[in-house]
């Protein structure tokens, strides 16, 4: 037996706040994964974290498997405590893979409730774009397939705690006074969903954010990336990535250019990589 999932990351979200005391993010899923491969070849577990291992003994018991004589390998190409959802994909994976395992299919929703089970969750294990309640893992809204921005990626240095982050004292007080930016962002992300109406409500939701986690000269680095194509910013709410949104249509070398003079423009931020915006979901294969 061989199973493998692939569940992608996120650079960030597209839009997080709260309406109405509801939170909830929009997801931002990108082309970098986390990989779990389950073989019947030994029982070896190799590169689950903390919380991954959590996830399988979860998936377990909400399976109602009693025993797991499999091995299972975790890989990622997700750096933790970045905003990239590299703790939800890596979660989402062995999950997935360990009720497949159990001969269970576990679903998107199965999914989201057993990772929020765990810590506050991204929902890029969804298929397609979504709204979610990340701190519950209801999906509020399917909003389909966007256009496949190419996205460069830059980060702010350091790291954060998902699960100090949410826990703090002034959280709740924070959204609600960007309230009216949440829903100025959401009415954005309505149809036609063009890029520069979604880059738009991106943008709106990243500067907005800057009273919760600031950013350092994130207004500044959008105006020059507007400067050099760009169609806006989003960042990792909770996280110390912001991406620099280009159209689907720019080419790999304009964006490695341009990213190239933002990082001389601005030293305090460091240049990742470039990736492109995809549908979210995740794959599953299955052999002997």
């Amino acid at each position: 037996m061989r199973i493998e999932v692939n569940v992608p990351g996120s650079c960030g979200e597209l839009v997080q706040g709260s309406v109405r005391g509801v939170p909830f993010l929009v997801t931002c899923p990108v082309n970098l994964y986390t990989k779990v491969t389950i073989t019947d070849g030994g029982t070896f577990s190799r590169g689950l974290g903390e919380k991954a291992q959590l996830a399988l003994e979860r998936t377990l018991e909400y399976v109602g498997c009693p025993c797991f004589p499999y091995g299972i390998t975790l890989e990622s190409e997700l750096p933790p405590g970045k905003g990239m959802a590299s703790s939800s994909a890596d979660i989402a994976a062995v999950a997935i893979g360990t009720a497949a395992a159990c001969g269970y299919s576990l679903s998107a929703v199965e999914t989201a409730k057993l990772a929020a089970s765990i810590e506050p969750t991204d929902g890029v294990f969804f298929s397609g774009i979504v709204r979610m309640n990340h701190m519950t893992g209801e999906c509020l809204t399917k909003l389909g397939i966007f256009p496949r921005f190419k996205i460069a990626i830059f980060d702010t240095g350091g790291a954060v705690d998902t699960m100090a982050f949410h826990e703090r004292a002034d959280l709740q007080c924070l959204n609600a006074a960007n309230e009216a930016q949440s829903l100025a962002a959401l009415e954005l992300l309505e149809p036609p969903r063009t890029p520069e109406r979604i880059a738009a409500a991106a943008t709106l939701s990243a500067l907005a954010n800057q009273t919760i986690l600031a950013k350092e000269a994130l207004e500044e680095l959008a105006a020059f990336g507007q400067q050099l194509g760009a169609l806006g910013v989003n960042t990792a709410h909770s996280g110390t990535i912001l991406g620099v949104l280009f159209a689907p249509e720019t080419s790999a070398a304009f964006v490695e250019r341009q990213a190239g003079r933002i990082a001389q423009m601005y030293p305090h931020v460091a240049y990742m990589r470039s990736v492109e915006l995809i549908a979210g979901g995740y794959t599953i294969e299955k052999g002997e």
